[in-house]
């Protein structure tokens, strides 16, 4: 079909024009199918009809070009006035699909350029599904300073299938009897009665030792160490109005059951468990211990030991089943070890001598810590 001779003649559309402009305006709102199509492909061919023939030539006969093509600004100004001309000629549909594919193509070339300047991102994470809740276990439901960590031993898994050990119940028991020993806390009482001293207590609780026999006596037995001075009745009557004032509430908390428990939480050997109850018998003796919990007592002797033997410090299983940390028991650990030193041994020895057989270690014959290294060991630890 030839071009028209008139110049600039606004022609109609075919009919098939506004559908070709329907379906550009739909694929510019699609997005990246916009993208494939040239904008200046119908403004090209418009304008390739008019550059058939020139007006600039003479002749009126097409236009030659070179091979590198019009390198000067005509074919722009050609370009833009048939832009013109279609923007005057096309409908407002086909306006619309000119303006969104020519908002499409731009936005494609500042991406590109945006892309170059700034660095790429890091790539987005990939979706996590959630993770499905679990069933809260018992020692999430107990308070946070009940709570076993993972670093803390089993130390009665061992003993479960043993009756007589009670493994179910010793964590219980052992937690029942620190509420107990809160009510076993002995008061100044040697300020309230004139009819012993200290030095007298001392010497009564030395030949308690010294007497001591593995078994029960029977009340002969306590009738020949009194030398006969009361008679079997009054023995029986006495050691009766005794339990009735205690009411017969006998089990008392006592530093060796703690110290037995604490033992095995360490994983102490016999020896070991040996010095820390000559430690905690040294202590019978003097009044100022009288009044310390027993359970403080036995972690205190227990730590002194490992300290004297270099077997470690508190762990977090001994912190945990005894609910003392290392610091609560360093004032005790080293006042300890001042009474180790300095006790005098010229007198009230029963402790020291039966703590020098071989039954038991030797272990009263153990060298005491130097204070300064017991002090730089405690802080170090």
């Amino acid at each position: 079909m030839a071009c028209s001779q008139r110049p600039r003649e606004r022609m109609p559309l075919p009919r098939n024009a506004k559908m070709l402009s329907t379906k550009q305006s739909r694929a510019g709102k699609a997005g990246p199918a916009a993208e494939n199509v040239d904008p200046e492909k119908p403004l090209l061919q418009e304008e390739s009809c008019h550059a058939k023939r020139s007006s600039s030539s003479p002749q009126g006969g097409p236009k030659k070009r070179s091979a590198f093509g019009d390198i000067t600004n005509a074919r722009k100004n050609q370009v833009m006035a048939g832009k013109k001309e279609a923007v005057k000629v096309a409908p407002p549909k086909a306006q619309k699909a000119h303006n969104a594919l020519g908002v499409a193509k731009n936005n494609e070339i500042n991406l590109k350029k945006s892309m170059k300047k700034t660095p790429p991102t890091a790539p987005a994470e990939p979706r996590v599904d959630p993770v499905p809740e679990k069933p809260v276990s018992v020692q999430e439901l107990k308070p946070p300073e009940q709570r076993q960590v993972p670093a803390v031993e089993d130390i009665d898994k061992e003993q479960l299938g043993d009756p007589y050990a009670n493994a179910e119940y010793a964590k219980e028991i052992f937690e029942y009897m620190r509420e107990r020993e809160e009510k076993f806390i002995l008061p100044d009482y040697m300020e309230k009665q004139t009819d012993i001293s200290r030095d007298m207590r001392a010497i009564l609780v030395d030949w308690m030792v010294e007497v001591q026999e593995r078994c029960p006596p029977c009340v002969d037995d306590f009738l020949y160490i009194c030398d006969d001075a009361y008679k079997r009745e009054e023995l029986i009557a006495m050691e009766m109005s005794i339990l009735s004032t205690l009411k017969f509430d006998i089990n008392i908390p006592i530093p060796y059951r703690f110290l037995r428990r604490f033992a095995k939480c360490a994983r102490a050997t016999m020896e070991t468990l040996t010095l820390a109850r000559f430690l905690c018998e040294m202590t019978l003796q003097e009044y100022d211990y009288a009044r310390e919990s027993p359970s403080k007592l036995a972690a205190s002797c227990l730590l002194l030991a490992l300290t004297m033997k270099n077997l470690g410090g508190w762990t977090p299983t001994l912190e945990y089943y005894s609910g003392y940390s290392a610091q609560d028991l360093h004032p005790l650990v080293k006042r300890l070890n001042f009474l180790l030193t300095y006790q005098p041994r010229d007198k009230l020895n029963a402790v020291r001598s039966k703590y020098s057989h071989r039954v038991f270690f030797e272990v009263a014959k153990v060298t005491p810590m130097d204070m300064l290294k017991l002090e730089e060991t405690l802080t170090s630890s």
